[in-house]
């Protein structure tokens, strides 16, 4: 199970950090990321995690203001937002893929395992 937090309300220019942490197994093996759904809009890729930390992918439209970061033995996924912009509000989900290849990660559909949900929203 995953389960995010971390949401709220939060002025333009402002940051939040969202958490993912993982129960009932480890994911430690598993590449993590978060995407996130506006209203009205497609589920659109945030960024990802490789199961060892080393390797990061972003969305052209957050690269420079997020971050990813995971810590294992916490089973925890961690997404700071940075600079947000009121176009960054939406409801963030994490998710976990199993091994695959690096480039699958921005598809929603090589995720197996998703978590609630967690909602941002970014006043101008």
């Amino acid at each position: 199970q995953l389960q995010a937090s971390g949401g709220g309300s939060v002025q333009a220019g402002g940051s939040l950090r969202l958490s993912c942490a993982a129960s009932g197994r480890t994911f430690s093996n598993y590449a993590m990321g978060w995407f996130r759904q506006a209203p009205g809009k497609e589920r659109e890729f945030v960024a990802a995690i490789k199961w060892g930390g080393v390797g990061t992918l972003y969305g052209d439209s957050v690269k420079g203001r997020f971050t990813i970061s995971r810590d294992n033995a916490k089973n925890t996924v961690y997404l700071q937002m940075n600079s947000l912009k009121p176009e960054d509000t939406a409801v963030y989900y994490c998710a976990a893929s199993p091994p695959t290849s690096y480039s699958s990660l921005y598809s929603a559909g090589a995720y197996n395992n998703w978590g609630q949900g967690t909602l941002v929203t970014v006043s101008s």
